[in-house]
């Protein structure tokens, strides 16, 4: 009697211990995958801001006539193995502002003109920069499409 009460005693417990490391494992995979996602995020947020600096600079330094104008940026970061970017990044830029050297209309000018109207002459020309991050979450299944996550960042400055 006393013998068959030991082994029931300890198979109810390597099953309780079971279903405890069962929890934490779940648990623990739970927190990696969230982890992961805030560092892509993150990650994310720290390239749209990079971007946004990088278009300052470029519209700045590009001088914004009817045969040179800066419309879109397009870049990408990190190897996901496959020789693909982990993040596509795309940044859209829109003017706005009484520069008569935009190039309205034609062809090689600035596309994106949203008012040109503006009340003085020395009024400056202003940009909006839109920046898109595109991911894919690093978790998917193989052989599956994952839906891509975006992060978009407008910023406003004049030039």
């Amino acid at each position: 009697m006393r013998k068959a009460f030991s082994i029931l005693t300890a198979i109810f417990v390597i099953i309780l211990m079971a279903l405890v490391a069962g929890f934490i494992m779940n648990l623990s995979g739970k927190m990696v995958k969230g982890t992961t996602a805030q560092f892509l995020h993150e990650q994310s947020v720290l390239l749209a801001k990079s971007y946004t600096e990088y278009t300052i600079m470029a519209v700045t330094a590009n001088e914004h006539n009817t045969s040179n104008c800066l419309n879109n940026i397009t870049g990408g970061y990190g190897d996901d193995g496959n020789g693909n970017y982990i993040y596509n990044i795309d940044v859209n830029i829109s003017y706005i502002g009484n520069d008569v050297n935009l190039g309205a209309g034609s062809s090689s000018g600035c596309a994106r003109i949203l008012d040109s109207g503006v009340i003085t002459e020395k009024s400056p020309l202003n940009v909006i920069v839109d920046v898109f991050v595109r991911y894919k979450p690093l978790d998917h299944p193989a052989g599956t499409s994952a839906p891509d996550i975006t992060y978009h960042r407008r910023s406003l400055q004049k030039i």
